[in-house]
């Protein structure tokens, strides 16, 4: 008897919250559509922002010779290669050139987005829009490094194939936003568990060949096949036999106490931790590339690239780091100009987890060296992008996450095909970093 006043109280409440519900839903249902096309324009719009960037960068070299015609439709033809979208009403395009000492491109873009949800309350379009101003020589200017993966397992599932194109496009992209030939300078460093910097140099001043001589030789007596197992005379090889391959820098027992193998510490003759320690690797992989602006060379060095070897990220990004900077085996290009300074750049890309280096075949080994040199790398100011190319199903690479700048220049792929879609997005990134908006 005492529970009925209740049990009425409660259906009428329940009555109370269906008809409240009746009446707030087409206003919830007006809100989430609402959030719904205003996130898809704003899509729309980052892609419109990325076309007139990359616009304004492909107008810019050829803009002072250029009639306003001229400028004009080469303007429309760049955009509409880049926007790449149907479902835009009302698209318009400009290009303004001003020259002088500071001149520039500026490009303009408009559109409207057709709504769906919204159209409820009327609404049948967002506006979008997007600007960019390119100034001539405004820089900064770049130094990139691009350090990529050539151990054998980069023969499986088309990834060699697709770095190699995902790499020339990415090459494309920073070539089409020079106008001087200093804006841009890019290494190339091919790893796998060693690094290869050019039998020529087995006269450089920087090659330390201790390990070599102990390790390549012949014995005058049967059984000794390394210098500390030969019982008679030991005599080594001939350095001219060497195929340009060296080991991280340190000792033969470790890495040294000043951590050569993750810094940029210069060689130092009579310092054997110091130098670049000579191999002889059944895989030794295509040959380094120092700082360049020689395009065409760096798409006939990638082409030749082949994949075999085992995995040491630690050594790549350790030689993408000096070559950057002009230790050991990297020349520099000419000195800076202090109005114009260079962001430094670097790429790894990698599809595996660390197996092997100098010392250790442990990941977990390999990953603290590789650490340090990421912390070193990051407070030096140097933009490091890190790409994980899973597609074995192993678990995410840790050390390759932690490398990067931040979280948004991790890239996690389970395909070949996701390597050129990663490099057209850090090409863009970087076409950006060019660009006074």
């Amino acid at each position: 008897m005492t529970d009925r006043p209740l049990q009425s109280f409660l259906r009428q409440c329940e009555g109370t919250v269906a008809l409240l519900f009746a009446l707030c839903a087409p206003a919830l249902l007006v809100s989430v559509g609402a959030a719904v096309d205003y996130g898809r324009a704003l899509a729309a719009q980052s892609i419109m922002q990325s076309a007139v960037d990359s616009t304004a960068i492909g107008l810019v070299r050829q803009a002072a010779n250029m009639t306003n015609t001229d400028l004009q439709t080469q303007a429309e033809q760049f955009f509409a290669a880049g926007i790449g979208r149907q479902d835009l009403a009302n698209v318009g395009v400009t290009a303004t050139y001003t020259g002088g000492q500071t001149s520039s491109i500026l490009v303009r873009a408009w559109g409207s987005y057709p709504t769906t949800l919204m159209r409820v309350l009327g609404v049948d379009t967002v506006a979008i829009s997007a600007s960019s101003t390119v100034k001539i020589g405004s820089g900064p200017r770049l130094r990139v490094s691009l350090v990529l993966d050539n151990t054998g397992s980069m023969n499986q599932s088309g990834k060699l194939p697709a770095l190699k194109s995902a790499a020339k496009s990415l090459l494309q992209s920073l070539q089409a936003s020079v106008v001087v030939p200093e804006d841009a300078y890019v290494s190339i460093i091919p790893f796998n568990t060693d690094v290869n910097v050019g039998p020529s140099n087995l006269a450089a001043s920087w090659i330390d060949w201790n390990d070599w001589n102990a390790q390549n030789g012949t014995c005058s007596r049967r059984g000794g096949t390394t210098q500390g197992s030969c019982s008679g005379t030991w005599t080594p090889a001939n350095h001219a036999t060497w195929s340009g391959c060296v080991l991280d820098r340190g000792t033969s027992f470790g890495p040294s106490s000043n951590n050569y193998d993750t810094n940029v510490d210069p060689p130092l003759t009579g310092t054997p931790a110091t130098l670049f320690p000579t191999d002889n690797p059944a895989a030794c992989p295509q040959a380094v590339l120092a700082l360049s602006n020689d395009w065409s060379g760096m798409s006939n060095l990638i082409d030749g690239m082949v994949a075999a070897g085992t995995t040491n990220q630690a050594i790549g990004l350790a030689h993408g780091w000096a070559s950057l900077m002009g230790v050991g085996p990297f020349p520099t290009p000419p000195a800076y100009d202090p109005a114009y300074p260079y962001q430094h750049v670097i790429i790894l890309l990698s599809d595996g987890l660390n197996t092997a280096d100098r010392w250790y075949n442990v990941a977990s080994s390999i990953d603290a060296r590789q650490r340090l040199t990421c912390d070193n790398i990051k407070s030096a100011g140097i933009i490091l992008y890190t790409v994980q190319v899973n597609t074995a199903g192993d678990p995410t690479s840790t050390i390759l996450q932690y490398c990067a700048s931040d979280a948004g220049k991790f890239y996690l792929l389970t395909s070949a095909n996701q390597i050129i879609d990663a490099f057209q997005q850090i090409g863009a990134d970087l076409q950006r970093l060019r660009i006074a908006q």
